[in-house]
């Protein structure tokens, strides 16, 4: 009996834990395809579990044993499918419950080292999660005040790390209501987001954490909501001081944090005027986890992506130390650098003579041959040095600018110049680290991902010249398909407007349940009442939830004076990507280069794909050939193709050909799993002209071809028509010849031309430019990479 009773679960946890496993089981036949109903509302299951948690935290724990049974199962049975989904959801869930079991922290870092026999990315997922749970072990609390501090820009000295989400999104590409609704919800989710709630959070987060019973967490609360702000962010500080040392320091004792804890508990109650009443030690475990840091732009500008991040650099709230660059500074030493984006035009000096030596000694007198009507303004004068220079106020390319308001780590000390090269008797420049991560997530089709390409093309050539951004700040990049119903493609038979999320989705599934189904649910919520309003009436007003059937039902909050912003579905899935969304997928950006009959040539580049079409010819009718017999309108044009192509074996032969045909389409994303190559995929619509009795004909062929490069010239006076990732605002005309090949790292050109100038070698790198990436690849982050 009393064995027994040890096992005794009260009925409504068993309930509770019945419906937790249902969830579960209902989640992992939605990777599997086989949900019964609503699969247009695919990724509702994650969110509904992690919301369950947040309403009560307490139930947290069960829901991690079931998922760690499911893990265990998984493995077993060799369900891999199932391994990333589960651990991602697990973590999640890990972060936002407190105070879990020791056998279960066990449990959890023993399967993640068992992932570390299996191949990427399961071991690299494996590795870094079984890094975080010894951390979270060692220093309870750790991961869920780290998140916080970081996402809300909390300044500590002990863990000076900041980050930001950057939400792009082209006016052009999307409607004002899905604009708006994005505003709306997002300004939704920072009405409690104020810093000093996210320090109450941490507070009491970390505090029950690590003390355990000695801490009431119902006096806790209380008192600290009538702490004045200054006392509250002095109790932070010790806080975040205390956990970080601990959690850093592998030799120091946990006791030493157990005391410090307990100085600022017992310092934090005695600021109360009165003695706190002896409740409850539990009190309301329900500690949200903030959403991030999140700020909304419309691009309208190439380079305001790189704006954004110079200025988020230059925050106040980003840095810790002013030690920099003085904005006085004249940046004569650094012109050489930026002689590509006009940089003598913003920095324009005026010279103006002058006969003053800067010597307060040489200065005329009073008497001497200075009029007595000049004597005033010569008083005021006299110790001012005389102007010999006007400059413009900096600007965002500007070298002054750029360094001044960074942090003090890695910037140049104020009025201290550092030699180009040479010997120095000066100080080393200390090492940059890093502090600062940019999240950049950008909204709509595979347009916008076209945009993106040319600002990381051209952010990638300013860092070439000058590298700013790099040693300070880490960029990762993110994608969140976005299809309203009305499109308006450039190319009239494009059926498929997000390709690379499509190929997102077949390399990681996680991606696929969470990610992809926002494409058409966004525009949906957005315009499901016709005011701007109705977002919030169904992201804050109403509560979405999953039945015990698996259907979806609204409900109305229990209080309805309290507009909660925990049912935020789009900012919270945003937020659950960003966070766990670590491991990028890499995509080759390609250049093109397009040649006219009485233009200047012009490159570009592109992502996704690249159309070209014959435009019409019509000839003059004064024309001699116009007299002869009529011929046959055979549609297209002729051309002549030399490309490089690619085998299975990965390697390459060159090819040449002549044909005639009525266009042809260049894809970078492969279509399927087994045509996984780096490579283009050009399908050639090509016209076969036949004669029989009845006459001559022709037949339309669809041919393909693999390539990395490729050449195109028209061999009659035809010209094309090209269109570059299916924006219509990316259309040249009267082309006359095409060159396409791996677009190369601007770095990797620069250092490529500096050895060539040095060395004249012309075909082997050599110096820097053996070790320095050749072509340049935009980053794409997802749940897991590409699962093989």
């Amino acid at each position: 009996m009393e064995n027994g009773s040890s096992h005794y679960v009260p009925p409504l946890l068993q309930e509770v834990e019945s419906d937790f496993l249902r969830n579960v089981h209902a989640l992992l036949r939605e990777l599997d395809g086989h949900h019964p109903a609503f699969q247009s509302e695919r990724g509702m299951l994650r969110w509904t579990l992690h919301k369950k948690i947040d309403r009560n935290p307490r139930n947290g724990v069960l829901l991690i044993k079931i998922l760690v049974k499911e893990l265990e199962r998984a493995e077993r049975c060799n369900y891999r499918q199932y391994i990333i989904p589960l651990l991602h959801t697990l973590m999640y869930t890990l972060v936002k419950v407190p105070c879990i079991p020791d056998d279960l922290y066990e449990r959890v870092y023993d399967f993640c080292k068992k992932l570390l026999t299996l191949p990427k990315p399961y071991c690299t997922i494996g590795l870094g999660y079984a890094r975080q749970l010894k951390l979270e072990r060692t220093m309870p609390g750790i991961l869920y005040q780290r998140m916080v501090s970081a996402e809300q820009s909390l300044k500590n000295d002990s863990f000076p790390y900041q980050e930001k989400v950057f939400m792009f999104m082209d006016p052009d590409l999307l409607s004002e209501a899905v604009c708006r609704a994005l505003v709306a919800e997002i300004k939704a989710a920072q009405i409690s987001q104020c810093a000093r709630s996210c320090m109450l959070h941490v507070i009491e987060r970390a505090l029950p954490a690590v003390l355990k019973d000695r801490c009431n967490v119902r006096n806790l609360q209380d008192v600290l909501k009538a702490m004045p702000p200054d006392v509250t962010e002095h109790c932070f500080q010790q806080v975040v001081a205390a956990v970080e040392h601990a959690g850093r320091e592998a030799s120091t004792e946990f006791s030493q944090c157990i005391e410090e804890l307990e100085k600022t508990y017992s310092t934090v109650l005695n600021t109360s005027e009165k003695n706190p009443e002896q409740t409850s030690v539990e009190g309301n475990s329900s500690i949200p986890l903030p959403n991030p840091n999140i700020s909304f732009h419309l691009w309208t500008d190439e380079d305001q992506l790189w704006k954004e991040l110079v200025l988020f650099l230059r925050s106040p709230s980003q840095s810790c130390d002013q030690d920099s660059l003085s904005p006085e500074l004249d940046s004569f030493e650094f012109q050489e650098a930026l002689p590509d984006y006009d940089y003598y035009d913003e920095q324009t000096r005026f010279s103006i003579l002058s006969t003053d030596s800067g010597i307060e000694r040489d200065l005329p007198t009073l008497g001497d041959d200075v009029p007595s009507s000049c004597s005033a303004d010569s008083e005021r004068s006299r110790l001012q040095r005389k102007g010999g220079m006007k400059k413009k106020g900096p600007s965002l390319n500007s070298i002054a600018f750029l360094h001044s308001g960074c942090t003090g780590q890695g910037s140049t000390t104020a009025g201290k110049l550092r030699r180009k090269s040479g010997g120095s008797i000066m100080e080393p420049m200390a090492p940059m680290k890093r502090l600062h991560t940019a999240r950049v997530l950008v909204l709509g089709d595979d347009r916008v991902l076209g945009r993106l390409a040319q600002a990381y093309y051209s952010m990638r050539k300013r860092e070439s010249r000058r590298a700013f951004l790099t040693p300070r700040l880490k960029v990762l990049f993110y994608y969140v398909p976005v299809v309203e119903e009305q499109l308006d493609c450039a190319v009239p038979d494009q059926s498929e407007p997000c390709e690379l999320a499509a190929y997102l989705g077949r390399a990681d599934p996680w991606y696929e349940s969470n990610i992809n189904t926002l494409c058409h649910m966004i525009p949906k919520l957005a315009t499901m009442v016709g005011e701007p309003s109705s977002f919030l009436l169904v992201g804050i007003d109403v509560q979405i939830v999953w039945t015990d059937a698996n259907t979806l039902s609204l409900m109305q909050p229990s209080s309805p004076s309290k507009a909660t912003v925990s049912e935020l579905f789009i900012i919270d899935v945003i937020a659950y990507y960003v966070r766990l969304g670590l491991h990028p997928i890499f995509f080759q950006i390609y250049a093109v280069k397009l040649l006219f009959n009485a233009l200047e040539p012009i490159e570009d580049i592109f992502l996704v794909e690249m159309s070209v079409t014959p435009e019409e010819f019509n000839p003059s009718k004064e024309s001699p050939l116009m007299k002869k017999k009529p011929v046959i309108d055979i549609p297209g044009a002729d051309f002549t193709l030399a490309y490089k192509k690619v085998l299975l074996s990965n390697r390459e032969k060159e090819e040449k050909a002549s044909l005639r045909s009525t266009g042809l389409v260049m894809k970078a994303i492969p279509s399927n799993k087994t045509e996984d190559l780096v490579c283009l995929s050009v399908n050639i619509a090509e016209v076969i002209k036949t004669s029989n009795l009845s006459g001559r004909s022709f037949s339309l062929v669809t041919n393909k071809i693999r390539t990395r490069s490729i050449n195109l010239r028209s061999t009659e006076q035809r010209s094309f028509t090209v269109c570059l990732d299916k924006d219509s605002k990316r259309v040249y005309k009267n082309v006359t010849s095409i060159e396409v090949s791996p677009c190369l790292e601007p770095s990797y050109c620069l250092q490529k031309t500096r050895t060539r100038r040095a060395s004249f070698h012309e075909e082997e790198d050599v110096g820097l430019a053996k070790y320095l990436p050749k072509s340049l690849l935009l980053p794409i982050n997802t749940f897991a990479g590409i699962i093989q």
